[in-house]
């Protein structure tokens, strides 16, 4: 929707569990979900499970991914 409700031509989403809590069985901490849309593109998603590294690392840890992302997208 990001795309949709802005002037963007590309958009990032990350959601996950980063901790140390909220975790459950089935969203351990570590597991995050990544999106990244580009205007004409299908949209690319990811799922991460990064483990329980602290919540710091979960974090520094999908920001290079969703980077990573970006920069795929846009090649």
């Amino acid at each position: 929707g990001a795309l949709r409700h802005s002037l963007a031509d590309l958009a990032v989403s990350i959601t996950g569990i980063a901790g140390p809590g909220g975790a459950t069985p089935t969203k351990p901490v570590g597991l995050v979900h990544l999106a990244v849309a580009r205007k004409g593109q299908p949209t690319v998603e990811d799922t991460c499970r990064f483990g329980d590294i602290g919540r710091r690392q979960v974090r520094q840890a999908a920001v290079r991914q969703a980077f990573s992302m970006l920069r795929r997208a846009l090649a």
